[in-house]
């Protein structure tokens, strides 16, 4: 085992830390919306905390002011309180929020880079179509997951996953990395440990480390561009969030199965293991269908 192995197993959280329910989503501090097609002002009653509960619960995400006021506002134009074409007038943000001028000035910047708002002389700053959004982007994916667009980004997120990642697995079981088919293979050990444990958040990060690293090892510089797309949708596809939803004894096994394959440079069996392990529902090992298209 490595170093990097021994430290997540050591440093694993207690039981308490639990391997999360069905319904923990619903915990998640994100108010439902009505439609896009409100008319009027915007409404900012619904955020008007962040000064005080919103600054303490952002400030766990490791962001600052900055940070915090993108995570708002992107949250409210992804759910549709702020609807396309509404004006965003930063003097009135800067006083909603109560934060400065120039945290509302960098903070529009992000969302503009994101295709959210654009910012035009004489027009002043607009809410854009979802059209113009960069749904790529993992914010807006994660956004858009803990919003009232939920079911549908987990469908396509599913859908970009069970592309992207068997031919990822297939090209990985042609590369003689053992190096990082090692740090591959740790990644299962620690989430059997943390399993065991009961400790999701170890659990579901070895998961995200295991898909990174197998994409990384595909040696395809466009699939590892994507790599982000993968790391969102294991981040909203549950509570804890893993590969198969929660942590099971049928994720663990296609896990180890793919770690073996790719030893043996069976490219078939790679892909094989890696559909399988998308289509594994968490209860009971229970297999589901492949994804389809509308």
């Amino acid at each position: 085992m490595t170093t990097l192995a021994h430290t997540m197993m050591t440093s694993a959280r207690p039981v308490e830390s639990g391997l999360g329910a069905p319904g923990d989503l619903d915990r998640y501090p994100y108010a439902e919306a009505p439609g896009a097609d409100r008319v009027g002002p915007p409404v900012w009653e619904a955020t008007e905390e962040l000064g005080r509960v919103g600054r303490r619960a952002a400030g766990s995400r490791g962001r600052g002011l900055h940070g915090q006021l993108v995570q708002q506002l992107g949250q409210m134009i992804v759910s549709g309180d702020l609807g396309a074409d509404r004006p965003l007038v930063p003097e009135e943000i800067g006083q909603r929020f109560e934060v400065s001028r120039t945290v509302v000035r960098e903070s529009l910047r992000v969302l503009e880079a994101k295709g959210l708002v654009s910012a035009r002389p004489n027009v002043g700053t607009r809410v854009r179509p979802v059209s113009d959004w960069n749904l790529l982007d993992p914010d807006i994916i994660e956004w858009r997951a803990f919003g009232p667009q939920r079911d549908d980004q987990r469908r396509e997120l599913n859908q970009l996953r069970w592309t992207i990642e068997p031919l990822a697995a297939r090209l990985a079981a042609g590369h003689g990395r053992e190096d990082i088919q090692q740090r591959l293979a740790d990644m299962v050990e620690i989430m059997s440990h943390a399993y065991a444990q009961g400790d999701g958040i170890t659990f579901s990060r070895a998961d995200a480390e295991f898909h990174a690293l197998l994409i990384q090892l595909a040696g395809n510089r466009m699939l590892e561009h994507l790599s982000g797309i993968v790391g969102a949708a294991l981040q909203v596809s549950g509570a804890p969030a893993t590969g198969c939803d929660r942590p099971s004894e049928s994720c663990l096994a296609h896990h180890a199965r793919i770690v073996d394959a790719l030893a043996a440079g069976d490219a078939n069996g790679a892909e094989a293991a890696m559909r399988q392990l998308l289509t594994v529902h968490p209860e009971e090992g229970r297999v589901v269908p492949a994804p389809r298209g509308n």
